[in-house]
């Protein structure tokens, strides 16, 4: 299965530029010396982010590489890539 991002792609880039805003602004804030707790909260927000685009990237693969999947007989091999990515979140 290959990575096809289709009706989904303008949000995850989105997404991901906001995650990288973020992360930029923590690297910032560490070399300057920024109090701890406000490095902590924009470090939530790349967190955050990070885990929206997942969520995205998560629906695409269901709705395409999946569904594909399913289609062609392999659903056994789709559920377990899925499987083993969950396992990995947990």
């Amino acid at each position: 299965m290959s990575f096809v991002i289709k009706n989904h792609d303008q949000r995850i880039i989105h997404r991901l530029k906001i995650a990288r805003g973020h992360l930029d602004k923590v690297i910032k804030m560490t070399e300057e010396g920024t109090y701890c707790i406000d490095v902590l909260v924009q470090s939530k927000a790349v967190q955050k982010a990070l885990k929206e685009i997942d969520n995205l990237m998560m629906e695409n693969h269901l709705q395409t590489c999946v569904s594909d999947a399913i289609k062609n007989g392999e659903s056994e091999k789709a559920v377990t890539e899925v499987m083993a990515i969950l396992r990995k979140t947990n």
